[in-house]
């Protein structure tokens, strides 16, 4: 009940405090007279005096101590539950709670609800009038309201993607005060200064003098910036103050929310680092969403479109090979500037048709550089490319402006304009700056940028509609057109510095940057021109992020953005996905150079309290346990007033005492430990033979192991003898591993090393035949010389107090390859990582003194980094749940086989080995 202290989780169990009367009058009944039975032998001993006397009713100590055992049963039945009230904020008038309810707030959410609902139940006992007000309530007129309809409002509350400006709720505040004098204000502040913090802060105290604000002391993280460089992903990790926790990993997602990579990070003090995933470029393509691992807020979420892909780039130039001066040719201006964010691909050496060749590597980008001529079968594949959603950029030169082309997105004049010549200008000329419609609007045009000689178009009527960019005549630089759901730009310049300039600025690489994402956007419009309408189309929000980091539906108040909307979230453009599922655009909290700067609040006078509530005391152990000291209380009385201590002797007594007291001294409330009894887990695992995991504490990659064990276990079931249990994931420090005949163990960075304890276990678990196989997931990661991967360098430190045996890669002739399956490696997700298993004495006599060697001659251990348990997983039909590198079926089908050896040589141990032993055994059952 709200006021109150004191509440109860089952309040109708108080109803058979009821019966209590009823209890009173049956504990109190005098028992009924013995029935009379004449027998003469009685007369002996009428007149003995009895020693011991029944009373005709309970004594009333016995009773009130009885009916308080059951009053206390009830009450703890009702599970009652003690809620001290927070320390009162000085001052009469009303309490004004302000909540900040952006993204930074996200990851303490519910201790910030919990800590306002103490002070609204605070306020309640002290009649004192509530206002919740949220920051990003834009200043709407606030107002007093009971306690019943704040605690409504406030869990209705939930925090927003973005973070509001507050300076609008300062001015409601503001009135809210001077109405009603001595308000009191309590801000439950996120600490981060964006949405003007200082200021309002300042504001809050002008408004009201008694001004207390409660601050966590852990700083909000966040991530901005992703780049997919050439050699990996990257992207930047924020955080607000350089206090808090140091360490941590980020995810790779793709679009179906499966686990792709994980990289570690750490801030070292400082408050920003980067993370960088260093995988394949096809894996890298593939990541859709980067989150922060434990960091449930929008800000720690980093939504990557088609414009973050690595484009594959196809280049081929006219010109004629120069090794001797690179510098003269265009394809090395063009590699210059498209290295940074783009695969450059040029024709293998001697291709009959480098254009059709290009087009069968499946770029998304064709560059033409000085291109006159191409074969018809090169000319259909260019427009089949472009009509299926590629890009064509063309650069004019000599062979271009001689040739009939008719692949140009206008219409050309033969010849071409030069400095000197007949169509010619007094000076080089200018860029003119970039129109609205232009896709390189924006962009700085600088004024050393020249132009000596173009090609020109014809000046037809929709050629203005067509022009990206023009010189300071008028003529078109760049035009463009939409050819299907691709396009086709031409550049009215050479790639080289023989025609202009151009390709010496930062210009040229920023043009060519706008191009490559406009690859991704090329079919979010239907509109028949790049230019104009579709620059300005209006994208539709499909799916947004909550304050909690959470793909959703988007909300009522979500607007539509333009393709070329390059802000960040706010209120009317909330972070998320934004187009068609074919097409989106991605728009993020924060923005690629932006930071999260700490708010400051020295210097105000404010008191400054940390986010801290008070925690509510289960009283229902503590009632068990009194109810359990009255109870012996009770059979010691009882004992009194029947004169049993006087048939006890001394030492008797003691004992009872001293056995009363322990009891109830045990069952005063205090932690239990659950493993002190057999567990059920344990008790089903001692019965059935299952696969265990070892449970990392990433969510993510322990669902990824029991959806590769149980895939394992069903094939076991229909191709051999065996038919396991449904798999289970173990706590090595708290679980019994006795019960397990084999563990995988996937490697997670992040994670803290396993306590000395647990790691004691896992040695005895070697030692007395079990084997675990440890996969550090990193196949992708390792580089020969470049030192180990984070998860290496994990592994090392934990069995680094573990007896582990002389290691060997897998030996082609290794029974553990024969066991059921003729094999030739281990492969899972991935195929290039080497597996590792205990190394065979070369003498028989040596297997005896060698470190954890039990168990028939099975290994104790095996290290790869295959990801075998993403590799197993499948889902009813046989189809694997994740993408496979390099993939295919039969890689599914060979990592199933090689975890079906693994299992069987763990189960049998060296009995394929053995058949050696066949025929000597056949000979002496003969004699």
């Amino acid at each position: 009940m709200l006021g109150l202290p004191l509440a109860f989780t089952v309040p109708l169990a108080l109803g058979a405090l009821a019966l209590l009367p009823a209890l009173y009058f049956l504990l109190r009944i005098t028992p009924p007279p013995p029935r009379r039975t004449p027998f003469p032998p009685l007369r002996l001993i009428l007149d003995l005096r009895p020693t011991e006397e029944t009373p005709s009713r309970t004594p009333w100590p016995l009773l009130l101590l009885r009916l308080a055992i059951a009053a206390l049963i009830i009450f703890a039945m009702a599970g009652p539950v003690w809620r001290p009230a927070p320390e009162a904020q000085a001052g009469g008038g009303p309490l004004v709670i302000v909540l900040d309810d952006g993204w930074p707030a996200a990851p303490t959410w519910d201790q910030r609800v919990k800590i306002a609902a103490q002070r609204i139940d605070a306020a309640a006992r002290r009649s004192q009038p509530v206002a919740l007000v949220a920051a990003s309530d834009a200043g709407r007129d606030i107002a007093p309201m009971d306690p019943e309809k704040a605690l409504e409002r406030l869990h209705a509350l939930k925090p927003a993607p973005y973070v509001a400006d507050r300076t609008p709720v300062l001015g409601a505040i503001a009135r809210f005060c001077e109405k009603r004098s001595g308000t009191s204000i309590l801000w439950l502040a996120d600490g981060v200064e964006r949405g003007n913090a200082r200021s309002f802060a300042e504001g809050l105290k002008q408004a009201s003098g008694n001004l207390a604000i409660i601050v966590d002391a852990d700083p909000a993280r966040a991530l901005a910036g992703p780049d997919n460089q050439s050699g990996g992903l990257e992207a930047r990790l924020l955080r607000s103050s350089p206090d808090g926790p140091e360490q941590g990993a980020v995810r790779a997602l793709d679009a179906k929310g499966l686990a792709i990579g994980s990289a570690p990070f750490d801030f070292s003090g400082a408050i920003e680092t980067k993370v960088r995933f260093e995988l394949p470029v096809e894996l890298r393509n593939e990541v859709s969403r980067l989150e922060i691992v434990g960091e449930h807020s929008a800000g720690a979420v980093s939504l990557l479109d088609e414009r973050w892909r690595r484009r594959r780039i196809g280049l081929f130039s006219g010109e004629t090979a120069d090794v001797a001066q690179p510098l003269l040719s265009p394809k090395y201006y063009l590699m210059k500037a498209l290295a940074p964010f783009a695969d450059v691909l040029e024709p293998r050496p001697g291709a009959a048709d480098p254009v059709q060749g290009l087009l069968d590597e499946r770029v998304t980008i064709l560059i033409l550089a000085d291109v006159g001529a191409v074969s018809p079968a090169a000319r259909d594949g260019l427009r089949r490319f472009v009509d299926e959603g590629g890009v064509l950029v063309r650069f004019a030169g000599s062979r271009l402006a001689a040739s009939s082309d008719d692949l140009a997105p206008v219409r050309l004049r033969r010849g071409g304009r030069v400095l000197g010549g007949a169509m010619s200008w007094d000076k080089p000329k200018n860029l003119a700056p970039f129109e609205r419609q232009s896709p390189f609007f924006g962009l700085n045009v600088p004024a050393e940028v020249t132009v000596t000689r173009q090609v020109l178009a014809e000046p037809d009527p929709g050629l203005p509609a067509k022009t990206w960019a023009q010189l300071s005549d008028g003529t078109p630089l760049v035009t463009a057109a939409r050819e299907g759901k691709g396009l086709n730009i031409l550049f009215h310049v050479t790639a080289d510095t023989t025609w202009s300039n151009l390709p010496l600025s930062g210009l040229f690489v920023e043009m060519l940057r706008k191009i490559v994402t406009l690859s991704g956007q090329a079919s979010i419009s239907g509109e028949t021109e790049p230019s104009g309408g579709t620059q300005n189309a209006s994208i539709p929000p499909l799916r947004t992020l909550d304050g909690f980091g959470v793909l959703g539906p988007p909300p009522p108040n979500a607007k539509p953005i333009s393709l070329q909307f390059a802000g960040i979230a706010d209120a009317e453009h909330p972070p998320g996905l934004y187009g068609q599922p074919d097409a989106l655009i991605a728009v993020n909290t924060l923005g690629p150079q932006e930071g999260l700067d700490a708010a400051d609040y020295s210097g105000l006078g404010a008191a400054l309290e940390p986010l801290r509530g008070v925690e509510p005391v289960d009283l229902k152990p503590w009632l068990i346990a009194a109810a359990l000291m009255l109870f012996c209380a009770d059979a010691l009385a009882s004992l009194w007033f029947s004169g049993g201590f006087s048939r006890l002797s001394r030492r008797a007594a003691a004992a009872v005492v001293l056995a009363a007291f322990v009891g109830a001294m045990a069952a005063a409330p205090q932690k239990v430990d659950a493993q002190a009894a057999v567990s059920k887990k344990d008790f089903s695992s001692a019965l059935t033979t299952r696969l265990a995991y070892v449970a990392s504490g990433d969510a993510k990659v322990d669902e990824v192991s029991r959806q590769g064990l149980a895939s394992l276990s069903r094939v076991l079931a229909r191709r051999t003898s065996l038919t396991p249990g449904e798999p289970v994931g173990v706590d090595p420090g708290r679980d019994e591993l006795a019960f397990y005949p084999l563990l995988y163990w996937p490697i997670v960075a992040n994670r803290p090393i396993p306590p000395q304890a647990a790691i004691e276990k896992i040695s005895a678990f070697m030692k007395q035949g079990g084997t675990i196989i440890f996969d550090t997931r990193d196949a992708p990661d390792a580089r020969a010389g470049a030192g180990p991967t984070p998860e290496a360098k994990w592994l090392r430190e934990m069995l680094a107090g573990v007896d582990v045996p002389e290691l060997e890669s897998v030996p082609a002739d290794h029974v553990v390859t024969k066991t059921f399956y003729l094999i030739s490696g281990f492969i899972g997700r991935y195929t290039t990582g080497a597996t590792w298993i205990e190394a065979l004495p070369p003498n028989p006599a040596e297997a005896e003194s060698r470190p954890v060697r039990s168990g028939d001659a099975v290994s104790p251990i095996i290290i790869t980094s295959n990801d075998l348990a993403a590799g197993w997983a499948s889902d009813a039909d046989g189809e694997s749940l994740y993408a496979l590198s390099p993939g295919g079926r039969r890689q599914h089908e060979l990592a199933l086989r090689g975890g079906v050896n693994l299992v069987i040589y763990t189960l049998t141990g060296n009995y394929k080995s053995d058949q050696v032993h066949v025929r000597d055994l056949l000979e002496r059952l003969a004699h």
